[in-house]
């Protein structure tokens, strides 16, 4: 009765907030049909395992029970518009200005609202991640954007098949796009979700989704910066995603903050007996209590035991070997740092020496 209760409710608001589209009824109707698909199929997760013909008869007839009910494909196409509809401000004003063709309107039209709807269903898992809330969940809005994504691509795909001059600058940004999108959907579905499901612990599962979200929010934000500065080359990132900048700050320090302690450790572990270790602990402990945390979840507890273990081992040769593991592990992540979206126009110079 609880559910029934917050779904009448639910059902009420979206009356009030003026969309018109739903009534209480409706989604009550929907919720029991959501409780009862919920409870069957928990009953089956404990029955033995499914053969391949009895899922799919499950997943039949659930699909079939969602279509017939109108209001869940309402429910879709309302979510849909609502992500077409969060296409940045500044950047939906770009595109209608008058330094726009006709033909490179027609194409922005139809591609940056997709991509703004791929970016309204992850800032759906963003909220997810600063609210801690169970993330496992979050695979049903991935699996969402999966299509999404696909739909992208295609439709790309068969736009650029058509495109007259492949010389204009239209062409290549969308083709850069869809080879972007193709490359981070690989990234993000063959390894950072893969077996997901199995896994038991909470840091694990906080750490795989915070990636996955973090590569297509990044990805795609700046997927949209690359058609803006179609029309206004001079335009500031900021001015379409504000926290671009924070972002971009961050990494930036954090690139520079692990150089400087790669550089240091390294010396350490060439001349132990002559380094000044305090100078070295302080660094480290320093980095562990404010650079640290500009690091992906799953790198922090890898890089907080090294710390650890650096802080607290008193002799000398002992500590040669754990110098060495670590500055192994710092190369290797602030190559991982350095890779990182928003640095892509700022490589790091490398000195001389």
């Amino acid at each position: 009765m609880l559910c029934s209760s917050k779904a009448f409710q639910a059902g009420k608001r979206l009356s009030k907030d003026g969309s018109g589209e739903f009534g209480a009824g409706e989604i009550l109707d929907l919720s029991l049909l959501l409780k009862d698909a919920v409870l069957l199929n928990e009953g089956l997760l404990r029955a033995a395992p499914l053969k391949f013909g009895e899922w799919t008869a499950w997943s039949n007839l659930l699909s079939a029970k969602l279509s017939s009910e109108e209001v869940f494909s309402r429910l879709i196409a309302f979510a849909e518009r609502a992500g077409e509809k969060s296409l940045p401000k500044k950047l939906a004003d770009l595109v209608e200005s008058k330094e726009v063709s006709f033909e490179a309107k027609a194409d922005l039209r139809l591609v940056l609202p997709r991509i703004a709807r791929i970016l309204k269903w992850l800032s759906a898992v963003g909220i997810m991640l600063r609210n801690d809330e169970p993330l496992k969940p979050a695979l049903l809005l991935f699996s969402r954007i999966y299509e999404q994504i696909n739909e992208l691509t295609n439709f790309i795909d068969n736009r650029l098949k058509r495109f007259e001059n492949e010389e204009d600058e239209l062409f290549g940004t969308l083709d850069g796009a869809a080879y972007t999108a193709s490359i981070e959907l690989r990234k993000v579905f063959n390894h950072e979700l893969t077996g997901l499901v199995d896994i038991r612990t909470t840091p694990s599962v906080y750490a795989k989704i915070e990636t996955a979200y973090a590569l297509l929010n990044d990805s795609f934000q700046l997927t949209l910066i690359s058609f803006a500065r179609l029309v206004d080359p001079s335009i500031d990132p900021e001015e379409i995603f504000p926290n671009l900048k924070v972002k971009y700050e961050q990494s930036l320090a954090l690139r520079e903050t692990m150089w400087s302690m790669l550089r240091d450790v390294r010396a350490a572990e060439t001349n132990p007996e002559t380094f000044p270790l305090d100078a070295l602990h302080k660094k480290l402990a320093d980095f562990r209590d404010s650079t640290q945390h500009f690091l992906f979840y799953k790198d922090k507890e890898t890089i907080e035991r090294f710390i650890e273990e650096v802080l607290i081992t008193k002799n000398k040769q002992d500590l040669v070997p754990i110098l060495h593991r670590f500055g192994a592990y710092i190369e290797t992540l602030f190559g991982q740092v350095n890779m990182r979206i928003v640095l892509a126009n700022d490589p790091f110079e490398y000195p001389e020496s």
